[in-house]
């Protein structure tokens, strides 16, 4: 066991809080107004920004109040914490926990249960093979290091603050792509040309399935990615890349060339499935997986930034998920399907024009994209020395 810093101890989550099962058989007549799910947690946040009325709960709930922290404790995989700031009710897959004592700060404490230590600690411990669930009893055996108590005020702080900035920026995000739908369908209603066309009569080749060989985690082989390499109008690797022993004949057809469109053909969320990113450039021996399907656009038709910025708005979008089947949990849409989706098609110089001014305002997101990520790496950072090992 690595040395502690100078003034840290271990101790247990049991010496800490304990979990609490107080129930209610009829939310809508408790006296709660709030009920949080398992659906409204972040992976990636310990604050509750979305919730429900108690009034759409018909069974029992488990009780929680204003300090207490919530931990899902199905599916531990998607990492999910909670702190709650108001009283409420939840599921009863989260586990409740209720700061006790002052050995640990309970502001600190969501913090110490969403470091990767905590997390591959309840991973190990979750039972179930197909949705693993963490037993409360294991969760209070938890492990941990913890700093004297003004240091533990200080991560805390900087740590909220942190979590503050990454939902002001969240929310300006969307505001800015709000304002882009806004304009993109305003733009285009009154272009000329508006008649909507065949996607099929839209590109220079048949779309493309990618392949999908077996992957290793020892870097070995040619690179591929995961389908969260398409996100907002985007084809990006960073982050999703995995290696696959393959050879360069057999991928090469799949290679990632600039201007290919890529649309996720599968995904359990309906409103991912159907969704395009553009690559604004070519990578060495990077192949796509079959979840993707490539489109290569004519551009003398349609511009392929302009054909993925228009596929992307809910009402271009929704006719094409509309038309997705659901198979074994998995939403899917087909080739058939992306040849028949139809978009607008106004003349090149007016796709042109609406790209500008589109593109002013991705500039305020890819800004303030950027400070997001410079956010979440420093949380990251300051998550990762709450271990408190030398």
């Amino acid at each position: 066991m690595a040395e502690l810093r100078p003034g840290w101890r271990r101790m247990k989550l049991a010496e800490c809080c304990a979990g609490v099962s107080d129930r209610v058989d009829d939310p809508s007549a408790s006296g709660f107004e709030r009920f949080v799910g398992l659906e409204h947690f972040a992976t990636d946040s310990t604050t509750i920004r979305h919730w429900a009325s108690t009034e759409t709960v018909t069974s029992a709930m488990k009780v929680f109040r204003s300090g207490d922290v919530l931990v899902a404790r199905r599916n531990v995989y998607l990492k999910r914490t909670a702190y709650a700031e108001f009283d409420g009710v939840c599921s009863g897959d989260a586990i409740v926990l209720r700061p006790m004592g002052k050995v640990c700060l309970p502001a600190l404490l969501p913090y110490v249960l969403s470091t990767d230590t905590f997390w591959g600690y309840a991973i190990s411990e979750a039972d179930g093979s197909m949705s693993k669930r963490l037993n409360v009893h294991r969760l209070l055996g938890y492990e941990f290091a913890l700093p004297p108590l003004e240091e533990q005020r200080r991560l805390a702080e900087t740590l909220s603050a942190a979590e503050a900035l990454i939902g002001a920026l969240d929310h300006l995000m969307q505001s800015v792509y709000l304002a882009e739908i806004g304009m993109l369908e305003s733009a285009i209603s009154h272009a000329t040309g508006s008649a909507l066309v065949p996607v099929r009569e839209l590109l220079r080749e048949p779309p493309r399935n990618g392949i999908s060989p077996s992957v290793n985690s020892g870097g070995e082989g040619l690179r591929t990615v995961s389908i969260s390499a398409v996100k907002d109008g985007t084809f990006d690797p960073a982050g999703c890349i995995k290696h696959a022993n393959i050879g360069c004949e057999v991928a090469a057809p799949f290679f990632v060339k600039k201007d290919d469109v890529f649309v996720i053909r599968g995904n359990g969320n309906r409103q991912l499935c159907g969704k395009a990113g553009l690559s604004e450039t070519s990578y060495d021996n990077l192949f796509y997986p079959d979840l993707l399907i490539r489109l290569r656009f004519d551009t003398k038709r349609i511009l392929p930034g302009f054909a993925v910025a228009q596929w992307n708005i809910p009402s271009v979008h929704g006719r094409l998920s509309a038309r997705a089947k659901s198979s074994n949990g998995i939403w899917k849409v087909n080739g058939q399907d992306i040849r028949a989706h139809r978009l607008s098609v106004p003349t090149i110089e007016e796709q042109r024009e609406i790209l500008e001014g589109v593109g002013a305002l991705l500039g305020g997101v890819q800004a303030a994209r950027a400070r997001e990520q410079s956010l979440r790496h420093f949380k990251a950072a300051i998550l990762g020395s709450v271990s408190g090992q030398s």
